[in-house]
């Protein structure tokens, strides 16, 4: 199965490997391919002073962690993806959040499920009827029925 994961998800996961979402990123091999939108790899360097602040990690703890997240994580070049699925995802995001189109957009593309950490997110595209998104509480529930097979 395609995880798109969104930003929220993989700041988490970067500043604390051990908890569920760094459980899931590292171990989910054969279980879920993960994807993220290439500008995340910019994102992650151009919030490294506040990533370090706030996980109290070393510079050369992070980088690891980094690292190690580039290896679970398929970035993926947004100028690939049509523009009439941008139009599409834009459309959707309408008054809830345009900031997540490269997202929405992907998760089109690749034909998979969003994983985010964000609520308002997850329950407004709900509310349009968009069903691949995904909680960490839900992909959790397939993660652990998927490892027992």
């Amino acid at each position: 199965m395609k995880i798109i994961v969104d930003s929220n998800i993989i700041f988490s996961a970067l500043l604390r490997t051990q908890t569920t979402y760094g459980q899931i990123l590292f171990n989910s091999q054969g279980i879920f391919e993960f994807y993220s939108a290439q500008y995340m790899r910019i994102e992650i360097l151009k919030h490294w002073d506040k990533l370090l602040k706030v996980s109290k990690l070393t510079d050369g703890q992070l980088n690891e962690s980094y690292y190690s997240l580039l290896t679970k994580i398929n970035f993926i070049n947004e100028a690939i993806i049509p523009q009439k699925i941008w139009l599409e995802s834009e459309k959707l995001l309408d008054k809830i959040d345009l900031d997540d189109t490269d997202f929405i957009a992907l998760t089109n593309y690749l034909k998979g499920k969003l994983w985010t950490g964000d609520k308002a997110l997850h329950e407004g595209l709900k509310n349009k009827g968009f069903k691949k998104v995904l909680t960490t509480n839900e992909l959790l529930k397939l993660w652990a029925l998927e490892r027992k097979l």
